[in-house]
């Protein structure tokens, strides 16, 4: 039984140097190798809705009323696509109205934004002027750069003169609301955060306590400003008022971009670092309308198409493998415990 036990471990250990020499092949190989090209996904919600409305219809009703339904169904079915084909023949444009749905949930850095500039690019290669893009936006701000880029990528709908709707179900506040004061209207659900029009910003300092370690940091500049607050070192009050400076004139900028987009605002009253909750972000001007966004694209779903973009980048090999090797890992290792304990009668 020992002798068991003790095979057992050694195949274990061999399997774990095996994954980990395969895990770092992966590795380098994959960096050799040119990225994938991600994959778009669409999806028409309207069918996704007529398909659980008719499962409801289907246990609630008796037999001769959905055949009824079912009739009326392919009558309007028929005479759609009458009205459509000879609206296209007549003038492409005047063809059924189409809503694209994209999703942006936004960490700090608007990582989300990678995937949504690839969305966007498809819809405005085959949007037209009568359509509309809608964007469930969620986040509660981050890096001015990384959420500057995010707003300019919507801009480009609104430069294509598509309709852009910004939709918010939870927050869109700071970073967030710059993205969502780009659209032609703001919708947002009663107790959704909206608002946060200010800049934040803090850096610790260990300063004192080096100092009582006699630990010495030498920090070496070339320009006056080049580092205004440090970690480290010792910060003066020129250094402090700099910074302060620096964060004032971040927040004139983005006070001028809001007030750009959306000139109804007061924006000297508005732009506090406040937030507001849906219903008192529509007093103060904030949004156009109180509702969530799935009112919003039911109430849509009789007289457009409302599709969903999605674009998926592909994982790495390094990525896929990675996580393979610690799945199989700990397979192998709650099966070689389970084996041992087994052995062993605990």
């Amino acid at each position: 039984m020992e002798f068991l036990t003790d095979y057992a471990g050694f195949l274990l250990r061999l399997l774990s140097v095996a994954l980990v020499i395969a895990f770092l092949l992966a590795v380098i190989a994959s960096g050799k190798r040119k990225s994938q090209p991600g994959s778009l996904s669409v999806t028409k919600l309207n069918e996704t809705y007529e398909a659980m409305k008719a499962e409801l219809d289907h246990q609630l009703l008796d037999k001769k009323v959905l055949k009824q339904i079912e009739k009326e169904k392919k009558k309007q079915q028929k005479l759609e696509k009458k009205t459509q084909k000879k609206a296209y023949k007549v003038n492409e444009e005047s063809t059924k109205k189409r809503l694209y749905v994209l999703d942006f949930d936004g960490d700090i850095k608007a990582s989300a934004v990678e995937t949504m500039r690839e969305e966007i690019t498809a819809v405005l290669s085959v949007a037209r002027s009568q359509d509309e893009v809608v964007v469930r936006l969620e986040s509660g701000g981050g890096m001015v750069h990384s959420y500057g880029l995010a707003s300019s990528q919507l801009q480009r709908i609104r430069e294509a003169n598509i309709p852009l709707t910004i939709c918010v179900d939870k927050v869109a506040a700071s970073g967030g609301y710059m993205m969502a004061c780009v659209a032609n209207k703001i919708i947002a659900a009663p107790f959704a955060i909206l608002g946060s029009i200010g800049v934040v910003a803090q850096i610790p300092n260990v300063h004192r306590l080096l100092d009582k370690s006699l630990i010495d940091v030498e920090l070496h500049t070339a320009g006056r400003y080049k580092r205004t607050l440090t970690m480290l070192g010792e910060n003066t009050d020129e250094g402090r008022e700099k910074f302060k400076q620096d964060l004032e004139d971040t927040h004139g900028l983005f006070k001028r971009f809001v007030s750009g987009q959306r000139p109804q605002l007061n924006i000297e009253e508005i732009a506090t670092g406040d937030t507001w909750y849906g219903s008192e972000a529509l007093e103060n001007k904030l949004v156009d309308e109180v509702m969530t966004s799935d009112a919003y694209l039911v109430s849509h779903y009789a007289e457009a198409d409302v599709i969903h973009i999605a674009y998926k980048q592909p994982k790495g090999m390094a990525e896929r493998l990675g996580l393979s090797f610690f799945s199989a890992l700990e397979h192998k290792a709650v099966s070689w415990i389970g084996k041992v304990t087994q052995t062993r009668g605990y």
